[in-house]
């Protein structure tokens, strides 16, 4: 059933967390190994940054999402749970340090992503596309995924990451175009689209990826829609995962999605075209990353 305008102006704030949402405890000796990892290499995951509610699960597989380029963002975004502040500038050692700890975890695929650094010339472009080289370079072999900002829609930033032809580009649009103001006012829709069009426009065979949170607000035609303008930029792979809110000063739960309209999602999305959809709702970005690569690389 669609909301009505007054539905989205006043949402009702649901006040329990259905059973579909229950996340076990982060626990286990592979967890434990590789938090030591991270602390030991000096690095962040955005596991730990965004609260994750798969920390549990990915890293008892010893799989992790590497945050690059600091643990402060330059923007201030209402959903995450990244602090924000003046970053510290950026560590020339780092994309080394990543790349050791994705060869002593011994991985197949990793994931990089970033904060958002707007006061770098070229929003920390170069940083991934040493990341890229470093790890192929120290693990051969290793898929790479990198999750990247907007860089405010430029196309000269994103080149540079585009040119170490990563094996997936993914950006997520996060929210509907209505509420980026409320919930990503220092972001813009047509930003996110000109980064996933750019990148097909670069290098045509390149994977490209996108998500979309649910429960901020939005209404489900506007949802869909947002499937049929990533869907016009030939994106591959989407995730659609519910909102969960971080902390009391974030943008509050308009309302939980229930499994079933998750599955309507993921059936709408392959009938759009999508070659792989993960929704879900506790699914997440980087959420069976590697499945998607080993079944979308040809």
């Amino acid at each position: 059933m669609t909301a009505t305008k007054a539905d989205q102006q006043n949402p009702p704030r649901p006040q329990r967390r259905p059973p579909w949402l229950r996340v076990r405890p982060a626990t286990g000796e592979a967890y434990h190994w590789l938090k030591r990892l991270m602390r030991a290499k000096e690095l962040h995951t955005v596991c730990e940054e965004a609260h994750c509610p798969n920390v549990a699960e990915c890293w008892g597989h010893r799989t992790a999402t590497f945050l690059i380029l600091g643990d402060t963002c330059t923007r201030n975004c209402r959903f995450c749970n990244v602090q924000t502040g003046r970053p510290a500038p950026p560590d020339p050692d780092e994309p080394e340090r990543v790349a050791q700890a994705v060869q002593a975890m011994d991985l197949k695929h990793a994931v990089i992503t970033s904060v958002d650094r707007d006061d770098l010339p070229d929003g920390g472009a170069s940083a991934f596309a040493a990341v890229i080289r470093c790890i192929r370079e120290l693990h051969p072999g290793c898929t790479v995924e990198v999750l990247i900002p907007d860089f405010r829609g430029q196309i000269e930033p994103l080149k540079v990451v585009m040119d170490e032809r990563p094996d997936i580009l993914n950006h997520n649009v996060e929210t509907v175009p209505r509420l980026f103001p409320a919930v990503q006012p220092q972001c813009r829709y047509e930003w996110s689209l000109a980064v996933l069009r750019n990148a097909k426009a670069l290098w045509p065979e390149a994977i490209t990826k996108s998500g979309l949170m649910v429960g901020l607000g939005e209404t489900t035609d506007e949802a869909l829609d947002v499937l049929r303008d990533l869907r016009e930029l030939d994106v591959d792979i989407l995730t659609i995962g519910q909102y969960l809110q971080p902390t009391r000063q974030h943008t509050p739960i308009a309302r939980y999605y229930t499994p079933d309209e998750f599955d309507m999602f993921r059936e709408r999305g392959y009938e759009m075209g999508f070659r792989w959809v993960e929704s879900g709702p506790l699914v997440r970005s980087s959420y069976n990353a590697e499945a998607q690569i080993r079944t979308l690389k040809v």
